[in-house]
């Protein structure tokens, strides 16, 4: 799933090919917006909320928001007038968006709407404070996670609610750089600021590239100190990594690392 600085990077992917740009054309492939023409709108601005995407639009006095969300499979890809699309099959486009210079193509984007700017609260109100945005504050989040003691740590970090852009890869690096067992609940958790902290530092960590890494190295098969390594050795210790499931998502952490409390 597309974590939190991966949702950035294509904010600023849709920045440099349409803002300031007028739309010569658009084209939505999802049955609420099929017969939407946002031609002659002008690209104010591309941001990043959590997971979501908010490409704010201007014409006259009028400003609307194309909102989408990635989810799983969702992605962006920007490409110049005339060049293949080879981002992903054609039947999973959802939206096309066209000015002069560049051609936006949305794949399999999900809770893609239109509403008007004022209203984009009624969409992304509810997050807590952004992990990239000028609204983090640890403290805020550490106060949304403390509300509810029983929920697992784990959970309380995936929760957008609390904190928004965490997800399952950053959740695994984190309690293990913390040395949390996944199912520890947050009211036994000795250091919550730490642990925000380190979540926030960790997605910080990766804005501008592609390729995640939360051990420092981008080779290959050394990115990651548990996620996605299960049965391999761990990094400090060797003992075997674990992987479940937890709360309808996947889980990998280390059991000497990690000891349950």
């Amino acid at each position: 799933m597309p974590e939190g600085d991966t949702v950035w990077n294509t904010a600023r992917v849709l920045e440099r090919a349409l803002t300031g740009d007028v739309l010569t054309g658009s084209d939505f492939r999802v049955p609420r917006l099929a017969t939407t023409d946002l031609t002659g709108w002008t690209v104010a601005e591309s941001a990043s909320r959590g997971k979501h995407l908010l490409l704010r639009l201007t014409r006259d006095e009028q400003a609307m928001t194309l909102h989408s969300h990635l989810r799983m499979e969702g992605a962006w890809r920007a490409y110049a007038p005339g060049e293949r699309w080879t981002g992903r099959p054609a039947h999973l486009i959802r939206v096309v968006l066209s000015t002069k210079r560049s051609v936006a193509v949305g794949y399999h984007l999900h809770e893609l709407t239109l509403v008007p700017t004022a209203d984009e609260d009624s969409l992304v109100g509810h997050l807590g404070p952004d992990l990239l945005g000028a609204d983090w504050d640890p403290d805020e989040a550490v106060r949304r996670i403390a509300a509810k003691p029983e929920a697992s740590i784990a959970e309380a970090l995936l929760d957008q609610r609390n904190l928004a852009g965490v997800g399952n890869l950053y959740k695994a690096e984190t309690l293990f750089l913390r040395g949390l067992w996944p199912w520890t609940p947050v009211g036994q958790v000795k250091d919550l600021s730490g642990t925000v902290k380190m979540a926030q530092k960790l997605v910080a960590s990766n804005r501008g590239r592609w390729t995640q890494t939360t051990t420092g190295s981008l080779r290959k098969g050394q990115t990651s100190y548990v996620y996605g390594r299960r049965a391999q050795p761990c990094r400090r210790c060797g003992t075997a990594i674990q992987k479940a499931e937890q709360d309808e998502r996947v889980t990998y952490w280390c059991p000497h690392c990690q000891p349950e409390p």
